[in-house]
């Protein structure tokens, strides 16, 4: 049985889902922007992969305790800490002078937004019954593709009209809205699960990751997700711009055009 009324429900799912639609922008956004910062900063290949693995790097960085810190204290409270550095990472971007302060904002980018998935999961595990859920989950990885759409085609639509500075100011303002919405919307956390719901709560956390490193499931698919998402994410966020540009002969713009297809694709909308 849900703990939420629907309509309630339908606001919470929107409120983190557009979070997370930033998340997935902010995380593919490099391969478009790539071609105006390797001009502005003359960048080579490989800072362009560092710019670009920096963002993965905060991202994991924060992964293991984030498990145990939405168990203790809720998805509310630790996406809103989260969407804090999220805020900081875009206006750092923004304003980087040199390499260093780009690969600086991009780890902030990564690890402010690295509980935007697993909050409202771990939320939808409490709140929301079996069936509900199932949906739920479905419809955010949806949103994360429709965030990588958005970080083809119309970010480059934009930037003869702004420039990657000020996009990343508006990125940092929608983000400061995401975290509004959440802080209204979302409801508390409470540390014991009430009666009937799935178990999440604190109580429950064992502080320890042995059984899951332990349990033949995660071994077996451990290889296939760090080999085949790993690779389709870093075809999408860093490699396939530079390629058609440089190698298949195509301006930004049909090659953003080209990127965002590849997204709508029904293998790449498959794999998110």
């Amino acid at each position: 049985m849900s703990l939420l009324s629907r309509r309630t429900a339908v606001v919470v799912f929107l409120a983190f889902a557009f979070a997370y639609f930033l998340s997935a922008l902010l995380r593919a956004i490099t391969a478009t922007l790539s071609p105006a910062l390797t001009q502005e900063f003359a960048l080579n290949a490989r800072d362009l992969g560092l710019l670009a693995g920096d963002y993965f790097l905060g991202f994991s960085a924060t992964q293991l305790l984030l498990g145990n810190w939405l168990d203790r204290h809720g998805p509310k409270q630790v996406i809103l800490g989260f969407l804090a550095v999220a805020v900081i990472g875009c206006l750092a971007f923004a304003a980087a002078t040199s390499f260093a302060g780009l690969l600086a904002a991009r780890v902030l980018c990564g690890v402010g937004v690295s509980a935007c998935l697993m909050a409202p999961l771990t939320g939808y595990r409490r709140w929301l019954d079996a069936t509900a859920q199932l949906r739920a989950n479905s419809w955010m990885l949806m949103t994360g593709s429709l965030g990588m759409v958005a970080s083809t085609l119309p970010v480059q639509a934009l930037m003869p009209l702004m420039g990657w500075r000020p996009l990343f100011w508006g990125l940092a303002g929608l983000v400061v809205l995401a975290l509004a919405l959440i802080a209204w919307c979302v409801p508390p956390w409470q540390t014991t699960p009430a009666a009937g719901s799935a178990p999440g709560g604190g109580s429950r956390s064992s502080g320890s990751y042995a059984q899951v490193w332990e349990h033949p499931y995660f071994r077996k698919m451990a290889p296939i997700g760090f080999f085949s998402y790993g690779g389709m994410v870093a075809m999408q966020t860093l490699w396939a711009g530079p390629w058609m540009v440089r190698v298949a002969g195509f301006t930004p713009p049909p090659a953003c055009s080209g990127s965002m297809w590849r997204c709508c694709a029904p293998s790449g909308a498959g794999a998110w």
